[in-house]
């Protein structure tokens, strides 16, 4: 088996998000895996965490790397970010599905393209337009 290095860190901001939303670390974990099954990957574990007063961190360990959204509800912000090596599992689709549920007013990203020399940075085309 060849192994490649190749892979596509997507990062999003996202901001107007509900409230309730962004605070439901139980209901952005079910919605993290399915974003990831969604993309073709492989979930190995998930880790969460509900802060109090407000906020969620959701980490999905993937065989192909990782999905992750950091919250702050109170400024209607989530950070999300997804990485996968090799070329079979697209991150994109994964950070596309997670727009869709969120449906933010704003979002801002960037596409990493790693492991094939110096890095090269893209903005994605994002489907938000269509899906909000």
């Amino acid at each position: 088996m060849e192994y490649s290095t190749f892979g596509r860190h997507v990062a999003v901001d996202t901001w107007g998000v509900d409230f309730d939303l962004l605070n439901n670390a139980q209901l952005l974990e079910a919605q993290l895996v399915e974003a990831a099954e969604a993309c073709g990957a492989t979930v190995l574990s998930v880790q969460s965490k509900q802060f109090d007063p407000q906020g969620a961190t959701v980490l999905v360990m993937l065989s192909e790397s990782h999905l992750s959204i950091h919250t702050y509800p109170e400024r209607g912000f989530a950070a999300i970010d997804c990485y996968t090596c090799g070329e079979t599992v697209d991150p994109q689709l994964a950070i596309d599905y997670l727009v869709s549920m969120l449906k933010p007013e704003k979002t801002y990203a960037k596409k990493l393209v790693r492991g094939l020399g110096e890095l090269q940075v893209v903005t994605p085309d994002m489907k938000v337009s269509e899906l909000v």
